[in-house]
């Protein structure tokens, strides 16, 4: 079963506003030129875990556990950027301002736990949310505008108050996104 850990966008507000600045990336190929993440499966990937036996599928979802002794807490969405650059971009995401050290030790307190089943991760982890991936050929003006008109944008905040570990089913209409636990925070 292929696995993530993520946090999900609990305020409509706030996703209603990352949905407009994804759609205005996407309207800058008229080719297929990006991917965009729909709508429901907008999130903020805590960990990506990959393909996790079927029997181990228990043992990770006890790991999540663990979040319960975290407070609720409160994340602020501003500005935009991309990986590994605007200039080259192959991820499209718009920015945590305020609360990406809280995912960090949310991530901190989960990864002991799941070493143990996830594919090794040796990048530094810096929260955001996936909005697009470069899949071709697109207009770079038309981005470059994009981007420095979001750049410093407030979307939105919200408290977080729980963490998902959800089964990622590939399909080429774009993947599935099942939960497969819920942990409140404290």
């Amino acid at each position: 079963m292929r696995l993530f850990v993520a946090v999900e966008i609990e305020d409509p507000p706030t996703l209603t506003n990352i949905v407009k600045f994804r759609d205005s990336v996407l309207a800058c190929s008229d080719n297929r030129g990006f991917k965009g993440v729909e709508d429901e499966n907008i999130h903020i990937t805590i960990r990506f875990i990959g393909e996790v036996p079927d029997p181990y599928v228990k043992d990770v979802s006890k790991c999540l556990e663990r979040a319960a002794s975290i407070p609720r807490f409160s994340i602020r969405v501003k500005g935009v950027g991309a990986f590994p650059s605007v200039s080259r971009p192959r991820v499209i995401w718009v920015g945590i301002s305020e609360g990406a050290n809280y995912l960090k030790k949310l991530r901190d307190m989960l990864e002991p736990c799941l070493r143990s089943y996830a594919k090794p991760d040796h990048t530094e982890f810096r929260p955001h949310i996936t909005v697009a991936r470069v899949k071709g050929r697109f207009d770079r003006t038309c981005l470059a505008e994009v981007m420095r008109t979001y750049e410093d944008f407030e979307f939105g905040s919200f408290t977080v108050t729980k963490v998902v570990l959800k089964r990622s089913i590939l399909r080429p209409q774009g993947p599935l996104y099942i939960d497969v636990k819920s942990v409140d925070l404290k």
